[in-house]
């Protein structure tokens, strides 16, 4: 009996070697200077971080404690934002207000914004979303560098008739829109608006709408906040700091690591075998190990602390290296055979189980693949393809392990692209061809025949300025599609950076609308069925080493099959570029496409974005702005000065005509791609042989003949012209993507 006890311990011991040991270590040691409060109310404050000059790292770390509220609450210096707690791992929670708005019959238009602005502390990217709420809601958010210049953003969409159709919990668009923020933003921008101003819902739903940067755990969606009015007014919010004003060796302490965060700054951090608050001196502890149960020396061994670890060492009469429960043995060979075998046994039982499990990880893997497969389309596309629909040298079918290599596991290093609909990779077959890889951030499956009806027109499109579509892997939860490779950037890029705008001369500029126009007319007239692109914006158009323009991003394409001329669609596109006519009745046609073309072509003449919200309220809308300098003779204030010279003022007169007739209010009195296309190729030929061009159109059109290059040059346009266009100054500015 004695003996089968003694055996079932040594069992016991055996398993011991794989239960890993679990414990908490403390540390006694102080989070603040000397003399210095480190706790506000019920929040801890740790240096670099303080309540006063003194005990701050510098005034960036100052803390205010607002004694008035009990118990306390900390702020942030000289301002009224709350904090929730700091560590001193680099984040600190906040109290971030929500973006509220509700509407009435008798209220205005105009968007809500709200800003969070710090010159110290970043919005983490990675803990927090942004949410808009509510049944007629459309909401932006902006990161902007630090001279608010503009940097990225995403938008979100909640739209819903009634609440019987949105799912608590669920953040899709139907009541309740979600998704990233912009990254490495100190200040961000929210912009709160309605579609129809609640007049197309029912009366079950409050017309109200929220929007809020917040931590991820910390919201929720109940559709009752559609039935009711939300009285939260702040939400967490996570910002990231770094140390930036300091060098490592003044800044980081004694057993310490410095670790760059980024460009922005650094942060230290305790090696190893120690603990503590890096920030304050002497630095870091050492861990007593031995003292916490924090090691896994043998039973039959002595723990020796040291600094940053520790050290075993058998006891009299045992031998080994001490660590493990099997660590220090006694000299019985009949002891050690027994233990031996059983660990032997354990060891060959894990590892069989463990190749079981790697065989059924792998067969799921393929069952998820060929879900995924099919749930995308997969067989649909294969049955296009065999019965001729595609072409099988054109429509390729990629293996998710196939682009997972191509991208380096999708490396965040090799992002060239985001937006609303996916994240663009640049990839490298196997065969040496460079890709890019669009990487859908949804799918909708009711949308699965067309999602493959577009992969193979799109796949067939053959036009040289227009980025080709190689082929698609539908093995993942959302499908990958894959392009040719543009090397030179999009047009926005160029546009929007002083020193590349400067290189691109109007020459340039004009065969880029060019080739623009020519694409969107081709897709129009030529393609069968037609195709209207829906998202023409400088950001989705390329350009290679010879500035050839590519045309991009079908994400949110339309077919227009036989006897389709209107389509009744939700909003999609971008703010600042959406037809005005197709926000207010929904109903996509082709001349949404010349809108948008139109407002391309103001950005090619002025170098200026669609929006921006930087400048005089009367200049943030580019269109706005263009039509207001007509009206006031005054177009040349707008022109790029980089593009205007002695001997082409007529045509850009006569092209800024052009861009007005495509901005027209109604689809109807806008042209036709097709005659926009014609129209600037002729003066293309114009520039190409300056002795053809007469310059007819632009004296009958203009009221004062051309003025030389130099002076404060202006033209006159009639009151006729312009009276078809002022409508468009009072209608509401809406986006969909």
């Amino acid at each position: 009996m004695k003996m089968m006890r003694f055996l079932v311990l040594l069992v016991l011991s055996a398993m011991l070697v794989f239960s890993p040991t679990t414990t908490t270590s403390k540390t006694n040691s102080s989070i603040a200077k000397p003399t210095c409060d480190d706790h506000c109310g019920n929040v801890s404050i740790p240096f670099p971080f303080g309540l006063t000059k003194e005990c701050a790292l510098n005034s960036n770390f100052s803390i205010t404690c607002n004694t008035s509220f009990h118990p306390p609450k900390p702020f942030i210096a000289n301002s009224t934002v709350e904090v929730k707690d700091i560590s001193v791992e680099g984040q600190l929670r906040i109290m971030k207000r929500v973006s509220k708005r509700c509407y009435n019959k008798r209220e205005g238009r105009s968007p809500l914004k709200s800003w969070y602005t710090s010159s110290k502390f970043y919005v983490n990217q990675t803990a927090n979303k942004f949410v808009a709420v509510g049944c007629d809601t459309f909401a932006n958010v902006y990161g902007l560098a630090d001279d608010r210049s503009y940097k990225t953003g995403s938008n979100c969409m909640a739209t819903c008739d009634t609440v019987r159709e949105v799912k608590s919990g669920n953040c899709s668009g139907f009541g309740c829109c979600e998704t990233e923020i912009p990254n490495l933003a100190r200040n961000v921008f929210v912009q709160l608006d309605t579609v129809n101003n609640y007049t197309n819902t029912s009366d079950d739903v409050v017309p109200c709408s929220y929007a809020l940067v917040v931590q991820k755990e910390e919201f929720n969606f109940s559709s009752t906040i559609l039935t009711q009015k939300w009285d939260v007014e702040k939400l967490p919010m996570v910002l990231d700091w770094v140390i930036s004003n300091e060098t490592c060796n003044t800044a980081c302490q004694g057993n310490t690591s410095c670790v760059a965060v980024n460009s922005e700054g650094y942060r230290c951090g305790c090696k190893e075998g120690y603990q503590g608050n890096p920030y304050l001196s002497p630095g870091c502890q050492d861990i007593d190990e031995c003292a916490n149960g924090q090691h896994n020396c043998s039973q039959n061994a002595n723990c020796l602390n040291t600094r940053g670890g520790y050290e075993c060492s058998c006891k009299k009469g045992y031998h080994g290296d001490g660590k493990g429960a099997l660590g220090c043995n006694s000299s019985n060979n009949r002891l050690i055979m027994l233990v031996l075998g059983i660990a032997l046994g354990t060891i060959t039982l894990l590892i069989s189980c463990f190749c079981v499990y790697l065989v059924y990880r792998r067969r799921k893997s393929i069952e998820m693949k060929d879900n995924f497969f099919r749930e995308n389309g997969g067989l649909i596309l294969q049955q296009r393809i065999a019965q001729g629909n595609a072409s099988s040298g054109t429509t390729r079918i990629f293996t998710a392990d196939e682009l997972r290599k191509a991208t380096n596991n999708y490396d965040q290093t090799r992002i060239i692209g985001q937006g609303g609909f996916g994240i663009v990779y640049k990839g490298h077959l196997l065969d040496g061809q460079t890709i890019a890889v669009k990487k859908s951030k949804v799918m909708d499956q009711t949308q699965v025949e067309q999602f493959i009806n577009e992969v193979i027109v799109l796949s067939q499109i053959n036009h040289r300025n227009i980025v080709k579509l190689f082929g698609c892997c539908l093995e993942t939860e959302t499908p990958l599609l894959v392009y040719e490779f543009i090397s030179n950037g999009t047009l926005s890029e160029h546009l929007y950076s002083k020193d590349k705008a400067s290189t691109i001369p109007w020459p340039i500029r004009l065969r880029i609308a060019t080739e623009t126009a020519e694409v969107l007319s081709y897709l129009h007239s030529a393609a069968s069925p037609p195709i209207i692109h829906r998202d023409i914006k400088p950001a989705n158009i390329l350009l290679d080493n010879d500035y050839t323009t590519k045309v991009s991003d079908f994400g949110a394409s339309r077919l227009i099959l036989q006897d389709e001329t209107e389509l009744m669609t939700m909003v999609q596109g971008t703010f600042g570029y959406l037809d005005p006519e197709y926000m207010q009745t929904h109903q996509l046609t082709e001349k949404s496409d010349v809108y948008s073309f139109g407002v391309v072509l103001l950005e090619l003449l002025t170098s200026r974005r669609a929006v921006f919200y930087n400048g005089p309220v009367e200049e943030r809308s580019l269109s706005e702005h263009f039509l207001s300098t007509l009206k006031t003779n005054q177009l040349f204030k707008i022109l790029d000065a980089n593009i205007v010279c002695e001997g082409n003022t007529d045509e850009l007169q006569e092209i800024a005509l052009l861009a007005k007739r495509c901005l027209n209010v109604k689809g109807e009195d806008r042209p036709t791609m097709k005659e926009v296309a014609v129209e600037l190729g002729g003066f293309r030929r114009a520039t190409k042989h300056p002795w053809t061009n007469n310059s007819m159109e632009s004296q009958a059109l203009l009221t004062d003949p051309p003025i030389p290059f130099g002076y404060d040059v202006t033209f006159s346009i009639t009151t006729t012209e312009y009276d078809s266009l002022k409508h468009h100054m009072e209608l509401p500015v809406t986006a969909g993507r």
